[in-house]
């Protein structure tokens, strides 16, 4: 399996730019995906860096193992949550701290994982299936007030209220077990605006709280401050603006992290014709400050 065919790494040469990658320095790939990011790292503080790769979900983690293979011991892997950062590098710090929080094309292309309405699979959308909460047992369990908090906060969904009595209105007439079944209730209830599938909004914002990605970023930003040698630098690319926020905040009040984007870094056209997941991805970059 080539890189060509798996998870394509966004902003690429940006994230090599801004890094500043040296021989011998020492990496965080917090979301290591297929290896992407952390082959163009490892390659880049040759001959003896090192980059930690952090994985939730083991399929992707097993992958990146095959495809950094070549790269020996320098290359690390940790099957886990970057929220756990500290407890992870154990007292090691480092020279910089990669987040990408897009999920892997991977994840889309497997029907069994429940992330896409493209094709029917089980609604599980967990990246760790190994632990927690599913897709179902939101759709299914959750009251009517707390489905359209859930869609309206992180999906910014503006159909959310009318979608949450929708979805508690078909359960008492049976579950929903598959993917297709809840895309199929929000387009009976949402009109189609444009390109966009009146149930992107809702699988983002089930895919944001089954993972409890906005904890687990919050939880990591305050760690990086502390994991960071001085001149180290921290990469976070987001997707959407709630993580956006999040990230520019954080970096903006930091006493120990400055930051040197003012705007975000976003890719060239060229990249954005050519990997569609690149068109919503922003990059942020702070640096840590000498005592």
């Amino acid at each position: 399996m080539h890189m060509d065919h798996l998870h394509a790494p966004v902003l690429l040469e940006e994230v090599q730019h801004w890094m500043r990658l040296k021989p011998g320095g020492v990496y965080v790939d917090g979301t290591l995906g297929h290896g992407g990011h952390a082959r163009m790292m490892l390659e880049g503080s040759e001959p003896n860096g090192v980059v930690i790769g952090i994985e939730r979900d083991l399929r992707n983690l097993e992958t990146a193992r095959e495809q950094l293979q070549p790269f020996g011991s320098r290359a690390k892997f940790v099957h886990g949550n970057y929220r756990d950062l500290l407890n992870m590098l154990n007292g090691q710090m480092v020279d910089g701290i990669l987040l990408d929080l897009g999920f892997s094309s991977a994840h889309v292309d497997d029907p069994e994982r429940g992330f896409s309405f493209q094709a029917d699979g089980p609604l599980d959308m967990r990246y760790d299936t190994s632990d927690g909460v599913t897709a179902a047992d939101i759709v299914n369990g959750w009251p009517v007030a707390e489905l359209a908090n859930l869609f309206l906060m992180y999906g910014e969904e503006v159909h959310a209220d009318r979608i949450a009595r929708a979805l508690v209105e078909h359960r008492r007439h049976g579950r929903f077990a598959t993917t297709t079944d809840l895309a199929q209730c929000i387009e009976r209830v949402v009109p189609r605006h444009g390109r966009l599938h009146p149930a992107t909004r809702v699988f983002q914002a089930l895919r944001i709280a089954v993972n409890d990605e906005l904890g687990a970023l919050q939880d990591v930003l305050p760690q990086t401050e502390t994991a960071l040698k001085p001149g180290g630098r921290l990469l976070i690319i987001t997707f959407h603006s709630l993580e956006d926020r999040i990230v520019k905040r954080f970096m903006k009040s930091s006493q120990t992290l400055t930051s040197l984007t003012k705007k975000p870094v976003v890719a060239t056209l060229s990249e954005r014709t050519n990997n569609p997941r690149a068109r919503s991805a922003k990059l942020r970059v702070a640096e840590k400050r000498h005592p």
